[in-house]
């Protein structure tokens, strides 16, 4: 006999937080996703507890009609099936509807990406006369370098660092760890950055964040993202760029450098290398050289 829970999303978010070890971000995510999936079922005066395939279908569909992207209703879907198998898992529901629930197509979408000659017209962009220049130089070498997300980017600590060992620990989705190296560049960029933040006056408990505002708190992805893109117009870039963009050149970087994509998904932190196969890429025109000049068909054969 099914369950019924006293508030389906505090005992949602328990899940998610305890057995699923989700991050904040991602379990905050999931839970306005799944909010909007009952906000819409009771809409139609349909228990979410009954809900069929056709309702999640149908929830879908307005997805779509909201105008919502693709990767965000994938996003949203994604967190429905996440809310629907807690549910069968803990004996809400005998059958879990959105087995067979379809994700919208996307089609191959490969955002921007920075030679290392545009990453160092950002930097050079960076005005080191201000008191938060090293600290923006630092920050733009160190995504560079490292390929972190945004958000590892803010959660890093002072304890999180070996420097002499060229090497950073980065805590991840799920809350994973694992080991990246670090350029000398971003070692250096980041010493000149701790003789300015040494002399901050540093706000109670944010001692061992890396990177801090002027108010001595650590920063947000918000202000990354700004910083960023301010840089770009500054450095006259005309492409589309966010932090992620640093990643995404990073992981391209190492690609076309002759990287093994194994080791680029370990530093990227993917758990599956599908999602690095999709994120990295070579340059059409540079791939066509290669094939014409390397495939043996194409060899030009001594006669």
């Amino acid at each position: 006999m099914n369950k019924k829970p006293l508030n389906i999303i505090d005992a949602y978010r328990r899940y998610m937080k305890l057995e699923r070890n989700f991050t904040q971000n991602t379990l905050d995510a999931y839970t306005r996703d799944v909010e909007k999936l009952l906000c819409h079922l009771a809409s139609k005066g349909v228990d979410p507890l009954a809900a069929g395939l056709d309702d999640l279908r149908d929830f879908s569909a307005h997805l779509h009609e909201e105008k919502i992207g693709p990767r965000s209703q994938c996003r949203i879907l994604s967190g429905v099936r996440t809310f629907y198998h807690f549910l069968q898992l803990d004996g809400y529901i005998s059958d879990d509807p959105s087995e067979l629930l379809e994700s919208p197509q996307l089609g191959e979408h490969l955002p921007e990406v920075l030679t290392t000659e545009e990453v160092d017209m950002l930097e050079r962009a960076v005005d080191l006369t201000k008191w938060e220049g090293q600290r923006n130089k630092a920050i733009v070498e160190v995504l560079f370098s490292c390929g972190l997300r945004v958000s590892e980017l803010v959660a890093l600590r002072m304890s999180d660092l070996y420097l002499d060992e060229h090497f950073v620990r980065i805590v991840g989705k799920g809350r994973k760890e694992r080991l990246v190296p670090i350029s000398e560049s971003a070692v250096r960029q980041l010493r000149l950055w701790f003789d300015d933040r040494c002399r901050m006056d540093i706000k109670p408990g944010e001692e061992d964040y890396v990177f801090l505002n002027r108010r001595g708190a650590h920063l947000t992805r918000t202000m990354i993202l700004i910083m960023i893109k301010r840089l770009g117009a500054e450095a006259g870039i005309t492409k589309t760029i966010s932090p992620h963009t640093l990643r995404h050149s990073f992981a391209t970087a190492l690609l076309e450098g002759g990287a093994d994509l194994r080791a680029i998904q370990a530093m990227l932190g993917h758990e599956s290398i599908g999602t690095t196969e999709i994120y990295t890429h070579i340059d059409t025109h540079e791939l066509r050289r290669e094939i014409l000049e390397h495939h043996p068909r194409n060899m030009k054969k001594d006669r």
